[in-house]
């Protein structure tokens, strides 16, 4: 059962449109059908993947220009090139939880199709602690947590940034990168049964 991702810019009179740019940064993730702008300063996209979702999310996350909503559910078949023209509770799941994301601190909600789908409200949970992990990182821990996660070596990332090795490690460890690494699966996991659940 595919995931639906509703997106919607913060304070966009203020910051300009950014859509445009944020689907170019999420282009790679993997879809059913790809983001795309819906109307006005929002965007929406198709996945059935929950590794996908994962790093979808981190990557909208990280700007803090985003009401991020998850909508967990069925869609209707055959599904159209479109996600615009895409329809299912999955899709009013999502504008819901997109809703409810602007008044939340973490900017993200999850709703599933299933009212008492308790894996969906776990999956927010654990959401909202990377939130908090990933806005306390600073830009020198995202710029060595960037080159690590692109497959560099500590040594290599210490080369690069002309810093000794010892102070790659200190940069990861503020950034509590293990601690975003650890989530990243539990997080998929968590996705597949909220999915499970509400397929149900």
């Amino acid at each position: 059962m595919p995931f639906v991702l509703t997106i919607d810019q913060i304070e966009s009179r203020e910051q300009g449109d950014l859509v445009d740019s944020a689907v170019q940064k999420v282009s790679s993730v993997a879809t059913v059908l790809p983001f795309t702008r819906t109307v006005g300063d929002e965007f929406q996209g198709l996945m059935e993947d929950p590794v996908s979702v994962v790093n979808a999310i981190l990557i909208l996350m990280r700007s803090e220009q985003w009401h991020i909503g998850l909508g967990i559910g069925p869609v209707e078949r055959p599904l159209p090139d479109d996600a615009r023209r895409a329809r299912g509770p999955a899709f009013v799941c999502a504008r819901a939880a997109v809703n409810a994301a602007k008044t939340e601190p973490s900017h993200l909600c999850v709703v599933a199709a299933r009212e008492d789908d308790h894996e969906a409200y776990d999956v927010e949970a654990v959401w909202r602690l990377v939130t908090a992990v990933c806005r306390r990182r600073s830009e020198p821990g995202w710029e060595a947590v960037d080159l690590v996660r692109a497959g560099s070596t500590q040594s290599e990332v210490a080369e690069r940034l002309g810093i000794s090795r010892q102070a790659v490690g200190q940069r990861l460890q503020a950034a509590q990168w293990s601690v975003e690494e650890a989530v990243r699966p539990t997080l998929a996991r968590l996705l597949a049964r909220a999915d499970r659940a509400a397929s149900a």
